[in-house]
């Protein structure tokens, strides 16, 4: 009885760290793959490096996206932060 005293304020620490922690980096990282998975052609998208882009062509693991008229570079999936929603 006495050890299960001793271990119990550890134990509620543990379970507070999964809820508060680690919990939701999982559902952030499985929100992310499922947008990812998601991509299509025309979607604008940011990077990680802040530019704003729109798909032009989806690949296995990479992307080819359109910077302005003229510039199609191709990027990997995990350069994409976050799909870019207009504010307008």
């Amino acid at each position: 009885m006495e050890l299960l005293s001793q271990l119990l304020p550890f134990i509620v620490l543990i379970g507070i760290m999964y809820f508060i922690i680690i919990r939701p980096q999982q559902k952030e990282a499985k929100a992310k793959i499922a947008m990812l998975a998601a991509v299509k052609k025309g979607d604008k998208m940011i990077t990680n490096g802040g530019f704003i882009v729109v798909i032009h062509k989806v690949e296995e693991h990479f992307l080819s996206v359109k910077m302005n008229d003229d510039v199609i570079v191709k990027i990997t999936k995990d350069a994409i932060a976050r799909k870019y929603e207009d504010e307008a």
